[in-house]
């Protein structure tokens, strides 16, 4: 499948302006996270963009519905690591509320995703 066919997805090109927002933010947590919370938080946001391209490519929609719900699975420890920086004092809210709000976004649009992948699977 051509390369383009997933660049048009909605909640790809979402998840690529998440991981871009998560980037960003991290960008501005102590040197001291580098390889914690900063590291951990950007591969997360990075996996859900990631295996909607990989499920996409796959050659059944089971294979495909199989890497959404990876996607999602990432997406919910996001929203952990997330709201633990903002706890921590790595992230004020206000800077992390933009980044929440795409996430639940995504998180929705990931759970409608999966939900016609295996329905049209199923029958």
């Amino acid at each position: 499948m051509p390369s383009e066919v997933i660049r048009k997805l909605k909640t790809w090109q979402k998840g690529m302006a998440l991981a871009k927002s998560i980037y960003s933010l991290t960008s501005q947590f102590p040197k001291s996270e580098q390889y914690g919370m900063t590291s951990q938080m950007r591969r997360a946001a990075v996996s859900i963009p990631a295996n909607l391209a990989e499920g996409n490519g796959r050659s059944s929609r089971r294979d495909y519905a199989r890497f959404v719900a990876i996607a999602f699975g990432s997406a919910r420890e996001l929203d952990t690591l997330l709201e633990l920086s903002i706890e921590l004092g790595l992230a004020n809210r206000e800077e992390a509320q933009s980044s929440a709000a795409l996430l639940d976004e995504i998180c929705r649009m990931l759970y409608r995703l999966h939900h016609n992948l295996t329905k049209e699977a199923a029958s």
